[in-house]
């Protein structure tokens, strides 16, 4: 403080600005959004040079898919993660353990897409890590964060899971919590993944759900507001709403390449590290019910596969046309822009949903 206060009036004034939460998340978000433009194509090149055919195209999906989206690169998630990882560092406070925990499941999952998706397009098949691999990493790496996140949180939540609307009401978990919290984390991750089926279909849902998550994050880290609105107060959980603002601008910066049609996918690099990170938020803001209903659409997706490959099993026959849900609609006619679109307007009502809970009480 004191160079500052050496300094001139304007000098003095942008240290002040810095101590401000709300001015930090919205110079996040802008950072992310300018990093991922600026690097953008120079990344889009480089990973169409390397992959030469782009990501391999399943012969069982849509019979379009086979056309209009062969030789497009994957791995784009590489570029919202640097764009969300740069700001995040740049703009959060480094000292609070919740935002590294956040941060480091996020980069950890991001590293095992970035694995599945690199042998997909240089072996060429759909195959990647296989899935039971892929499932250890995510249990473990989700346990050891679940923990670390439940150490910074006051005693009596750590181990317990609020209901939203009832503000009493705290279900006990014990000991158990930790594998409540790894279980939120890894079928978040996995539901983003099954949702990443068409341009943009994916990533919008995901940016509103951070928008919600870094309202909740600011609130609910913040004693006056906390208590004004009857949520459960968790200390330090506001400098995630500098993390859910650069997701957001990260977002916003890799639809501009991923608008239809895209110029690349995210691919597993980006999906199971964005789903982890609303998880992971989740978690820590004690608010993992609402990723639920805030995240409806990624819920219904994994339900519809579930529902799929169980009803199959059991009769031989198929509940939908082809599963995930948004595939369903591309077989009964509709356009990928109607698909995408509606899906979109769905996240933004549920979205409305579940930040009424933080009222309703």
């Amino acid at each position: 403080m004191i160079p500052a206060l050496l300094a001139g009036p304007g000098d003095l004034i942008v240290f002040n600005l810095l101590r401000y939460l709300t001015f930090r998340a919205g110079a996040a978000c802008m950072t992310a959004l300018v990093v991922s433009m600026l690097f953008g194509p120079m990344m889009i090149r480089g990973l169409r040079g390397f992959q030469r055919g782009g990501q391999p195209i399943r012969a069982d999906g849509p019979e379009r898919h086979l056309v209009e989206k062969k030789g497009t690169p994957t791995m784009g998630g590489v570029l919202i993660l640097t764009a969300l990882t740069v700001s995040t560092l740049l703009w959060a406070d480094l000292r609070n353990g919740m935002v590294w925990a956040v941060l480091v499941l996020t980069l950890g999952f991001g590293m095992l897409g970035f694995a599945d998706d690199w042998l997909k397009v240089t072996k060429r098949n759909t195959k990647g890590v296989s899935a039971r691999g892929k499932l250890v990493v995510q249990f473990g790496l989700a346990l050891v964060v679940a923990v670390a996140i439940l150490w910074f949180v006051p005693a009596g939540l750590d181990s317990s899971l609020s209901v939203p609307v009832f503000k009493e009401v705290l279900i006990p978990f014990g000991i158990f919590f930790p594998l409540v919290g790894m279980l939120v984390m890894v079928g978040s991750s996995n539901a983003v993944n099954l949702t990443d089926g068409l341009d943009g279909l994916a990533i919008v849902p995901v940016m509103i759900a951070a928008g919600v998550f870094a309202l909740i994050a600011y609130l609910v880290g913040n004693r006056v507001f906390s208590d004004y609105l009857q949520l459960h107060f968790v200390p330090g959980t506001g400098e995630l709403a500098v993390f859910c603002s650069a997701l957001i601008g990260a977002g916003l910066g890799f639809l501009w390449f991923n608008a239809p049609p895209a110029k690349v996918f995210m691919g597993d690099t980006g999906s199971l590290a964005l789903g982890g990170a609303l998880g992971a938020v989740a978690v820590a803001t004690k608010h993992e019910v609402v990723l639920a209903i805030v995240g409806g659409v990624f819920v219904v997706e994994t339900l519809s596969v579930m529902i799929q490959v169980f009803w199959f099993k059991r009769t031989g026959r198929r509940v939908f046309l082809m599963a995930p849900l948004h595939h369903h609609f591309e077989k009964k006619g509709w356009a990928e822009p109607t698909i995408v679109i509606r899906f979109w307007i769905i996240s933004m009502i549920l979205a409305l949903v579940g930040l009424s809970t933080l009222k309703i009480r």
